[in-house]
């Protein structure tokens, strides 16, 4: 019998490493389904298909995906991971795009809040403070393709802090 053997293909010039999970769960009960979403949706998640998910990957996405399939198969489900290269440097382009974009509307919210709370009492204020910055350190974990936004929101958080310092001084 002779051995076979795939023909190796370079990987597209400037194309990274992105971890995938394959997996499928029951229908019923929906409860794990949905454990299993937020905690991908926590990681910030590419969704490339139907119980398809793509990270860029490194020891900590690799070693996140290895215990959500894990979780999944304790489940009753199915779970594969991949190590994979995009078929083209446009792809990995378009996926770290909609990351990107994702992580831009959560700043924006941010944003937002952070306006609104420039309006509030000084206490009312420093606790939107506090939230506003656990909600950013959160949105970083899961921001692999930092977008403009992201500068824009942490001045607008930071703007709160500055708000009290120039009340503090003035009194």
């Amino acid at each position: 019998m002779t051995e076979r053997t795939l023909p190796q293909q370079p990987a597209p010039a400037g194309a990274g490493q992105w971890v995938l999970l394959s997996y499928r769960l029951p229908r019923e009960p929906s409860t794990p389904r949905i454990t299993v979403w937020r905690k991908l949706k926590r990681l910030g998640v590419a969704q490339i298909g139907d119980g398809l998910i793509a990270l860029p990957a490194d020891a900590r996405t690799r070693e996140h995906i290895d215990w959500i399939a894990e979780e999944i198969t304790d489940f009753g489900g199915t779970a594969t991971v991949w190590l994979a290269q995009p078929g083209s440097t446009a792809q990995e382009r378009q996926l770290a795009q909609s990351m990107a974009e994702a992580r831009t509307v959560e700043y924006e919210q941010v944003i937002a809040q952070a306006e609104q709370a420039r309006t509030l009492g000084e206490d009312e204020r420093q606790r939107t403070w506090r939230r506003l910055r656990a909600e950013l350190r959160r949105i970083h974990r899961r921001d692999y393709f930092p977008p403009p936004a992201r500068h824009a929101a942490e001045t607008a958080v930071n703007s709160l802090q500055s708000t009290r310092k120039r009340t503090e001084e003035s009194t």
